[in-house]
């Protein structure tokens, strides 16, 4: 049976807002690759060694988290275990502009610009015909 959409409703909820302040142990991290089973790789703003997290069952089938996008981990969560796992995911940043406002957000997951600022001194080629050259060997 699949499970209730209430509690589809009440995840989704839960992730559309970014917290008012994070714990000691919350860190926002850039998703680098999954790893399969729930297990994703992530990347810490100060560029340390990627760390690999679990993604909660509450989060399991009802939120995707893709390449490139963010997450909030609790990094002390299996500390008291003896395994390869780093931290759990405990949020996943859906709305992108909404966190980035906020005082905690790193400063080095600041959006770059899909095309960036061209020169002045360049001339745009855009739609413009290709030079002509005379050295081809025709007569």
């Amino acid at each position: 049976m699949p499970r209730p959409k209430r509690n589809l409703l009440a995840t989704a909820q839960e992730t559309a807002s970014p917290p008012i302040s994070l714990d000691d142990n919350h860190a926002i991290a850039r998703v680098r690759k999954a790893e399969g089973k729930n297990l994703y790789l992530v990347e810490l703003p100060n560029h340390t060694d990627p760390l690999l997290v679990e993604l909660p069952s509450r989060f399991r089938s009802q939120i995707w988290i893709k390449r490139g996008g963010y997450v909030l981990i609790d990094t002390a969560a299996f500390l008291d275990r003896d395994n390869k796992l780093d931290g759990e995911i405990v949020n996943v940043v859906r709305e992108e502009k909404e966190w980035r406002k906020q005082s905690y957000w790193p400063p080095e997951f600041t959006k770059k610009r899909a095309y960036p600022e061209e020169s002045e001194d360049e001339e745009s080629t855009v739609g413009k015909m290709p030079p002509i050259d005379d050295s081809d060997g025709r007569d």
